[in-house]
């Protein structure tokens, strides 16, 4: 029997395996972000950068001022170009020749059966992504799913309305909840009666960390991360 006065010494074997695990913690979260920050990177790259004309490509600039090959191709090039032609686009929309334009090819794509459902609909879901005037995916909260007494976590889209809050049976306030899946491909929209909703005070980012853990990672109260802080 080991003596509890006395524990037993760590050997070399086990003192490397926390070192291992301790740098893993650091060196994991760390790697993936700048993995994934390079695909997605390397992806937008991948789609834009042959939109562009040869004679401007990154390589062909490189190679017609500073004389020089790169061996490797140049990322964010892309991105950039990315962000300025938005920029551009959203600041000529605004004025009265970009909606002039948007509007007359508005009506053009309207006469498209196909196209025309496919437009309105990204269309609606990207204005209600990015308008200002209405909040969405900004509330958390726990909703009974699938059944009595088993909870899941959600996030407040918006409140029920048009046609599906007219025919809502019950006569309540409803609001459209969406429940992400593990982790987090997924996902599926509930009409909930607001009085059955219990909001939470966590954000949206630390809900959807939660979902994508599978509840492994859970957000520190205030007062435990102000604590933690100020260790």
């Amino acid at each position: 029997m080991s003596d509890p006065l006395h524990p037993p010494r760590k050997t070399v074997l086990s003192a490397l395996r926390g070192s291992f695990l301790t740098g893993l913690v650091v060196v994991l979260p760390v790697g993936l972000t700048i993995y994934v920050v390079w695909a997605l990177i390397g992806y937008i790259d991948a789609w834009i950068l042959p939109l562009i004309p040869a004679s401007y490509q990154p390589d062909a600039l490189l190679h017609h001022y500073f004389n020089t090959d790169m061996g490797f191709p140049v990322r964010g090039v892309g991105v950039l170009v990315f962000l300025v032609f938005t920029t551009f686009t959203g600041w000529a929309a605004r004025g009265l020749i970009g909606r002039t334009v948007i509007r007359q090819g508005e009506m053009l794509v309207d006469r498209m059966p196909v196209v025309r459902s496919v437009y309105s609909g990204l269309k609606q879901v990207a204005e209600t992504f990015f308008a200002k005037s209405e909040r969405s995916f900004d509330r958390t909260c726990l909703v009974e799913f699938p059944r009595p007494g088993v909870w899941a976590v959600g996030l407040i889209a918006a409140s029920a309305k048009g046609e599906i809050a007219a025919k809502l049976p019950g006569g309540d306030e409803m609001v459209a909840v969406f429940v992400g899946l593990t982790p987090l491909t997924s996902g599926m929209l509930l009409y909930v009666p607001a009085r059955d909703v219990v909001m939470l005070d966590m954000k949206p980012d630390d809900a959807v960390k939660l979902i994508i853990s599978a509840g492994l990672v859970y957000p520190l109260p205030k007062e435990a991360l102000a604590a933690h802080l100020d260790k």
